[in-house]
């Protein structure tokens, strides 16, 4: 309602300024009236003065003056060019002052009719005199002076004022109410557009458009409904855009990092908020320096926001775990083509890095393996055909010999051929069934008896009538004997090993404990790689191939669970297989 002020103070001073206008004018009529009245009534009584100045008859004139003065209600007064005054209506002319300073007697003696108001010291009130000179062959011969008391029109004239006031007043209210309603029917519908315009910026595009009254106002009302319309359009397509750029983002593999000039991060992605081990949200508007603690980094950073093309580099993290990654860094520029920073793309190469290593080594074990029972062979045969052969009792224990290493590669390769059948189930569903825990741990203590009893060592199996699991039985079985296996080798004579299986947790674990040597915590992670050995010289003796435990881990990987190992040094190993119940 900021307009109904505007016009009411608009209104109110056009109403005050007629008023002031018309009453002003009101009493310049009057007065102008007035002193037309006057000076008639001094040309009235100007043949009635001429005939008693030649020659001067002063008592006949100030009697003359007395008379018409008290008829007329007029102070009439007969002064010479002189300023002395000859005649009046109301003072003795011999006791009055010179008016030669009278500035209407002044004004008459040049000849001119002069009108004046100012207060008369004689008669102690306002007044308003005429004074009309009268001429004789172009010479004042004398003034005659008429006045009368300004007072009664003051009176009036405030009188009128005070009607004129009283009229303004009402008319100012009428207006002020008239104005209301005016402003109300024009800046209703102006609130109504703020308020919409404001649901517009909230981002509410609901709220309707007001109904108008006006030609004008209808006309800004479609405009803006058409704006609002095309704003949502547009903010709906950019957020869409947003949207799908924070899923690419989100779902990318790749960690991408963009940075100011000042090597600011403008945005990263959560991949790269994983890799650099940072939140990404409070990572934003942060130098660089402070999010990631890596010179090399900055290094590169640094390379891009230089470099006019595309700059790549590997650089390792260091940490509890090595990280290995390769970033790639490309100017970042703005609409306008200017450069406003740079765009850093990291590829976390750590488990390529891993998988690079187990492979290596991988090669060069299953290598040494095969190497060595090759070696003995070749070695051996050799022998028998440099003459041994002749040697009944040589060529014997050569041939023995050779069958063991015969048996040992016989015994890696089928192995190798376990494994890799057990991946390729693995990429393939398995047909799963509810099947007896307790049955499959059963089977696979039979396939171990033998060794352990000639081992001396005692197997004590705690399993529950009624556990059951979703399981392939032969592949879990040749799991559960191949740690069995395991914890038979590493005992020691007469020692235990106890299987246990139980539910927990919404899975079924099966536990194979011992009480061997146990394992140093540096081999736990690398212990389920393929050939990987923590003492190779007892591991190969004992006949080991050192793919047990892979194929233990993949048949559990086939599964959809996973195996785990707890050991300490001189206090035996735990090995968990974790399955679906």
């Amino acid at each position: 309602m900021q307009l109904y002020p505007t016009y009411l103070l608009v209104t109110l001073i056009s109403v005050a300024a007629v008023a002031w206008y018309s009453s002003n004018a009101l009493s310049r009529f009057y007065l102008s009236h007035m002193e037309t009245d006057l000076m008639a009534r001094a040309l009235f009584f100007e043949p009635q003065t001429v005939r008693l100045l030649n020659p001067l008859n002063g008592e006949a004139i100030d009697k003359l003056c007395k008379e018409v003065g008290r008829h007329t209600m007029t102070r009439i007064s007969v002064i010479m060019p002189s300023g002395k005054v000859v005649g009046d209506s109301n003072e003795d002319p011999a006791k009055m002052d010179n008016h030669v300073d009278r500035p209407e007697i002044m004004a008459a003696s040049a000849g001119k009719v002069t009108s004046s108001i100012r207060f008369s010291r004689t008669l102690e009130q306002k007044m308003m005199y005429v004074a009309v000179p009268i001429m004789n062959d172009r010479k004042v011969v004398t003034i005659i002076r008429t006045a009368v008391s300004v007072t009664a029109l003051d009176k009036a004239v405030a009188d009128i004022r005070t009607k004129i006031a009283m009229g303004v007043l009402v008319i100012a209210l009428i207006a002020a109410l008239v104005s209301l309603l005016v402003a109300r029917r024009i800046t209703r519908p102006i609130e109504q557009l703020k308020k919409w315009s404001e649901s517009i910026a909230r981002g509410d595009f609901n709220y309707n458009p007001p109904e108008a009254n006006s030609e004008e106002i209808e006309s800004l009302s479609a405009s803006m409904n058409q704006m609002g319309k095309d704003l949502k359009g547009r903010i709906d397509f950019i957020t869409r855009q947003r949207n799908q750029m924070e899923a690419i983002l989100a779902s990318m593999v790749e960690g991408v990092v963009a940075l100011d000039s000042d090597q600011r991060v403008l945005s990263m992605n959560q991949a790269a908020g994983k890799m650099l081990r940072c939140d990404p949200q409070s990572a934003t508007g942060k130098t660089i320096q402070e999010v990631v603690r890596n010179t090399s980094f900055h290094d590169f950073v640094l390379a891009a926001l230089q470099s006019e093309s595309p700059v790549e580099e590997e650089f390792v993290m260091a940490g509890r775990q090595e990280r290995y990654f390769k970033v790639r860094g490309m100017i970042l520029r703005d609409a306008q083509a200017q450069r406003m920073g740079a765009l850093v793309v990291l590829n976390d190469m750590t488990q390529v890095a891993k998988l690079e290593n187990m492979r290596k080594d991988f090669v060069a074990n299953v290598s040494h393996e095969i190497k060595t029972p090759i070696t003995a062979i070749k070695g051996f045969v050799e022998t028998l055909l440099d003459g041994a052969l002749d040697d009944k009792e040589n060529a014997i224990r050569f041939l023995e010999i050779i069958s063991r290493h015969t048996d040992r590669l016989k015994a890696i390769v089928e192995d190798l051929l376990e494994l890799s059948r057990i991946e390729q189930a693995g990429g393939q569903e398995l047909s799963l069934e509810k099947a007896s825990v307790k049955e499959a741990l059963e089977t696979a203590i039979q396939l171990c008896e033998t060794k352990a009893v000639t081992s001396n060592i005692t197997i004590e199996m705690d399993c529950a009538e009624d556990l059951t699991a979703t399981f392939e039985p032969t592949m879990l079985e040749q799991a559960i004997a191949n740690l069995l296996d395991n914890a038979i080798k590493y005992s020691e004579e007469h020692g235990c090993v106890r299987i246990r299986a139980k539910a927990r947790d919404q899975e079924v674990v099966i536990m194979v404990e011992d009480d061997g040597s146990g394992i140093d915590q540096d081999h736990l992670p690398r212990l389920f790689e393929r050939f990987y050995r923590v003492d190779k010289a007892r591991s190969r003796s004992l006949g080991g191939t050192g793919l047990g435990l892979a194929i233990v881990k993949h048949i559990m990987a086939a599964h959809g669970g996973h195996v785990s190992v707890e050991s300490q040094i001189g206090k035996g190993s735990v090995f968990t297989l974790h399955l679906n119940p």
